[in-house]
């Protein structure tokens, strides 16, 4: 079976670079250098989550747009992801990664001084824009660089960041927000974005790759954002605008099927394409990229919506949402150098579907949340999701471009990040609308069975509160009971796509037994 290394190795080779690795204190110094710009941007995937209620209330919007916040940097960087390759042959691996940590900083700047959240949003689209080549190509300069010897350490330096970054994201992000404001969760990027920047361009130049002038693929780029584009829109603002009866939203869905289905017929067809769609003609490689897109969204949805409830109607800071995600990182540390080394000796669709199951049973405890769950009842499904998260993370994408010819990897490793990302963001604006709608349905059936309610407000006035003071602390304690049933039952169908997810892992074929690396 395909070790990580090797699978990691392969997407990462040109056969015509002449590679001269580092030696000494150089390497590891730029080593840490590379591992620290991909924690930076998978950071900024999690750290704005705790800070979506903040965010609403200073821009004055509603919580489910601020999740715009998150979608929108998500959707950019997987728009970024598969352009890398193209972008690297034809400037420079070194020199994209330097330019694009340098705009990702100056991109976090200009999210912090947004005034309003439309601007906020546009400044997220650059700054995942920025953000989507620089996790690739962090794993192609650490390939660059370290010797064949050091390359599984190098990759597991460089899987620990993928795992804690997320995180690691939640605790950091509750802790400025509560004691800087949230204008500092973009802010903290800027001086470590430029230092990298710096970094890496005077120790990483010498070893830049061979530049390339290769055409770009214009019909199938545009094709790309507009698709894409359409249907993270009409997500995000179906709610808004009451869905199909609006014009609009019914003109975004025809804008996403014509495009979607536009671009998969330009891109199979072009010489050039811009995605390489073909490789999805392997079914093992398909099939691991479907099932493991659907577990990661269904996931990351999660990730989302915890904090969300925590602080909306739990009462919790920013800070305390953040603790209480944070305590994932204890097993996830610890389990994921033992994790990578069992990829090479058990079988990986094992590994994930354990992992998977894990997270299935998770969301499964979750669904059982009551108003009146404490810290702990929070935090210990949080600290058990930390087992299922290196079983998950790290086998899925040997197990994925294992599946490839080594001359189809580079372009599998793109489309595996794309797929995944998108369903990231894809999968926060349903949940999100569906968390909200749900909610309101809960709403109206309990107002409806309420036994008495004058009584009750008879009472509240006997203690000294108005009328009116005394509806709207029922009608505050049907809402929260309403958003506890809704965050249930939520949870409930995440458990149901995870454990059919970690069942479809075993109809993945078993990737072939290949040499062991070098």
């Amino acid at each position: 079976m395909k070790t990580v290394a090797k699978v990691m190795a392969d997407a990462t080779r040109n056969p015509n670079d002449d590679f001269s690795p580092m030696a000494g204190s150089k390497l590891w110094v730029a080593g840490i250098v590379l591992a620290f710009a991909n924690f930076i941007v998978l950071l900024d995937t999690t750290i704005a989550n705790v800070s979506v209620p903040n965010i609403a209330g200073g821009l004055a919007v509603s919580p489910s747009q601020g999740t715009w916040v998150i979608t929108s940097y998500a959707v950019a960087e997987a728009i970024t992801v598969p352009l890398t390759g193209w972008l690297a042959q034809r400037f420079g691996a070194v020199r994209v990664f330097s330019v694009a940590m340098l705009g990702f900083g100056a991109c976090s700047a200009l999210c912090g001084l947004a005034s309003s959240l439309g601007f906020l949003v546009f400044c997220r689209i650059l700054q995942g824009l920025a953000g989507g080549p620089m996790i690739p190509l962090s794993q192609t300069l650490l390939r660059r660089i370290f010797p064949s010897h050091l390359q599984p350490t190098a990759l597991g330096l460089w899987a620990m960041t993928t795992v804690v970054a997320p995180i690691a994201g939640p605790l950091l992000g509750g802790v400025i927000v509560d004691n800087a404001g949230w204008p500092w969760v973009f802010y903290i990027n800027v001086p470590f974005a430029v230092v990298v920047s710096v970094l890496a361009w005077r120790m990483l130049m010498r070893h830049e790759t061979r530049i390339e002038k290769r055409p770009i693929d214009r019909v199938g780029l545009v094709l790309l954002v507009l698709w894409i584009s359409a249907m993270q829109i009409m997500l995000d603002k179906g709610k808004d605008l009451d869905w199909f009866d609006s014009p609009i939203i019914v003109g975004l869905a025809l804008v996403a099927a014509i495009g979607f289905i536009s671009f998969i017929i330009w891109e199979l067809t072009d010489a050039n394409p811009v995605v390489n769609l073909r490789v999805f003609r392997n079914g093992a490689f398909s099939a691991a990229t479907l099932v493991g897109s659907v577990a990661y969204g269904t996931f990351f949805s999660s990730v989302v919506l915890i904090p969300l409830w925590l602080q909306t109607n739990m009462g919790y800071t920013a800070t305390w949402a953040g603790r209480a995600m944070a305590l994932t990182g204890l097993f996830a540390v610890i389990l994921s150098p033992v994790v990578a080394r069992l990829t090479t000796r058990v079988d990986l669709r094992a590994m994930v579907s354990f992992g998977v199951g894990i997270l299935a049973a998770i969301s499964f405890w979750r669904s059982g949340f009551t108003t009146g769950a404490g810290f702990w009842d929070v935090a210990l499904p949080v600290l058990a999701q930390g087992v299922a998260m290196p079983f998950f993370f790290i086998p899925i994408t040997a197990l994925s471009l294992s599946a490839v010819k080594p001359s189809d990897v580079a372009s599998a490793a793109g489309l595996m990040t794309f797929t995944r990302t998108s369903s990231a963001a894809f999968s926060v604006s349903i949940m999100t609308t569906a968390w909200e709608n749900t909610a309101t349905v809960h709403h109206t059936d309990l107002a409806g069975t309420l036994n008495h309610p004058g009584a009750t407000i008879d009472r509240m006035r006997a203690l000294g509160m108005t009328a009116g003071q005394g509806l709207q602390q029922v009608d505050r304690l049907v809402q929260g009971q309403a958003v506890m049933l809704a965050t249930d039952h939520i949870f409930l169908i995440s458990a149901v796509l995870l454990a059919c997810a970690s069942g479809a892992m075993w109809l993945v074929p078993k990737p072939a037994q290949r040499p062991p690396p070098d």
